[in-house]
């Protein structure tokens, strides 16, 4: 048998990828997968066609096949056990059989497509034998990594038990420093208490024992009442005590406050739904080129009800040829009463009443020619619900025991849209794991976030829904974020017309593309 290639095409025949195995230009493969749709019959069960030259053995999916391009003369019982390895392979590499994921995960599907075939023959090779070898797994590799995360284990509990040490160490050291500072000041207020009991003793014959013990009973308690003949000294004597031992024991309760704070804990990191506009189809631009952006900014209620509501939007000129760089593009009527426009400062405003013409102030200027001009911006910011272009409903309802069960749904609301890698994420409880009813559905948990990701939403499949359990209460399921690029201006605008100053209709193309900023569910 001799395999000259493997390929995952759409079911149109537009080629993903493909591998081949024998010198074939590129342009052989292009032609045989473009005709391989067109050769298979309708309601046919087999899964082997041929042509005068080669045969296909092939497997459908809902979107693609995946199939192997032979010889005629191969074996052909041979050439289905090495499909159904590769198909095994691609479904064991990639999340879903999606052209997207197929695209993502090429480069791998490409190494182990050679560990399959090698020069047109099947090697003898198990998927468990590809999978080790893609991965590149070293039995030495992993008793080195091994041994560096016990030694960095080893290193870390000997920084806890040397910081435990150095605590103590520090504790007692405040606790002999506090006792001393007590210690002293009892000692001076007794001495002081003898020296006084002395000098009374001199003027009148009265035993001085008692009075050496004053001082020191009234520090510890509440002060009697002073007597008559030592007023000043036992009064000041005591308040300058008390004083002492209050800030000293401030004084503790402070350093311990500083050196022990609160541990502030880190922020879970916000699940990334950014959609890149590069999904979009290609558009085949013409030597007038019109370029529509626009970027959205959401945020709306869980329970219903709008609370932000930006449309920022511009229109990018591009002219390649310089005999056309003198011309106008005129809008195609609609109501545009709630934009905001501003034009570029060489660009005439817009009439109040009649038509809305993009052109220069000065006719005998030309726009520039190979690059891209700004020529308008616009902006839209409201409170209607019904400008969002697609709505998202999450609707969590608790279970009771400690478990909720999630109900997410969505619907196109602008019609005219066309959106592609509709993703919404919501946030789950770290370490959970989310139960899905809809084994079909494209989802993900990683990093503490649920994301469901949506190819496409347009007029023929504007809505779709998906439910999972998971543990958490409601208010543990937001804030949600949706992210989506989509083909298709959510102001309508649209340039009807080119024409020439000096005459006649000029050609030209027109992209429009919608990128959301922020769209948020709080």
């Amino acid at each position: 048998m001799v395999v000259l290639a493997a390929s995952i095409t759409t079911r149109s025949g537009k080629p993903l990828l493909s591998r081949q195995f024998r010198p074939i230009p590129r342009s052989r493969i292009d032609g045989l997968l473009a005709s391989f749709p067109k050769l298979i019959p309708a309601n046919s069960q087999h899964t082997t066609v041929e042509t005068n030259d080669v045969r296909f053995v092939y497997q459908p999916f809902e979107e693609l096949f995946v199939l192997l391009i032979t010889n005629k003369g191969s074996n052909i019982l041979q050439d289905i056990n090495t499909l159904s390895l590769v198909v095994r392979l691609i479904s064991s590499l990639t999340p879903a059989m999606t052209e997207a994921a197929i695209l993502h995960h090429a480069f791998d599907l490409l190494c182990a497509f050679d560990e399959v075939v090698s020069l047109g023959y099947k090697e003898n090779v198990s998927l468990q034998q590809v999978r080790s070898v893609l991965e590149g797994e070293s039995h030495e590799e992993k008793i080195q990594e091994i041994i560096a995360r016990n030694k960095e284990a080893e290193a870390k509990e000997e920084l806890k038990r040397r910081a435990k040490q150095l605590e103590m160490q520090r504790r007692e050291q405040q606790r002999l420093a506090q006792a001393s500072r007590h210690g002293g000041m009892g000692g001076g207020m007794g001495g002081m208490g003898g020296g006084y009991g002395g000098m009374a003793g001199g003027y009148t014959p009265v035993a001085s024992t008692p009075r050496f013990e004053a001082p020191q009973q009234d520090y510890r308690t509440s002060s009697p009442a002073p007597a008559a003949s030592k007023p000043v000294f036992k009064g000041s004597g005591m308040k300058l005590g008390k004083k002492g031992r209050q800030n000293d024991l401030m004084s503790a309760l402070g350093n311990e406050v500083e050196l022990e704070p609160e541990p502030e804990p880190e922020p879970e990191p916000e699940p990334e739904v950014a959609v890149s506009a590069d999904v979009l189809d290609a558009v085949e631009k013409e030597s007038v080129h019109v370029t529509i952006k626009e970027e959205l900014s959401v945020t709306m209620h869980r329970d219903g009800g709008l609370e932000n509501f930006e449309l920022k939007g511009d229109l990018d000129l591009r002219i390649a040829d310089a005999d056309q760089a003198k011309l106008k593009l005129t809008l195609t009527p609609n109501d545009y009463s709630d934009l905001q426009f501003r034009q570029h400062p060489n660009v005439a405003k817009f009439a109040p009443k009649g038509d809305k013409i993009i052109a220069l102030k000065d006719a005998t200027r030309s726009f520039p020619v190979g690059q891209g001009l700004k020529v308008l911006r616009w902006r839209l910011a409201s409170k209607d619900e019904s400008n969002v272009p697609i709505t998202i409903t999450v609707w969590p309802q608790g279970r009771g025991d400690g478990s909720s069960d999630v109900a997410i749904e969505y619907e196109l609301e602008a019609q005219h849209l066309t959106i592609r890698n509709l993703v919404i994420s919501i946030p789950i409880p770290p370490n959970a794991l989310p139960v899905v009813a809809d084994s079909d559905a494209n989802w993900s948990a990683d990093r503490g976030a649920f994301t469901w990701t949506i190819d496409q939403v347009d007029a023929d499949a504007p809505s779709g829904s998906l439910e999972f359990r998971c543990e958490g209460d409601a208010d543990a399921f937001f804030p949600v974020n949706v992210g989506f690029a989509a083909a298709g201006s959510l102001a309508n605008i649209d340039v009807a017309t080119a024409q020439l100053l000096a005459g006649g209709d000029a050609t030209f193309s027109q992209e429009k593309v919608l990128t959301v900023d922020k769209y948020e569910i709080v």
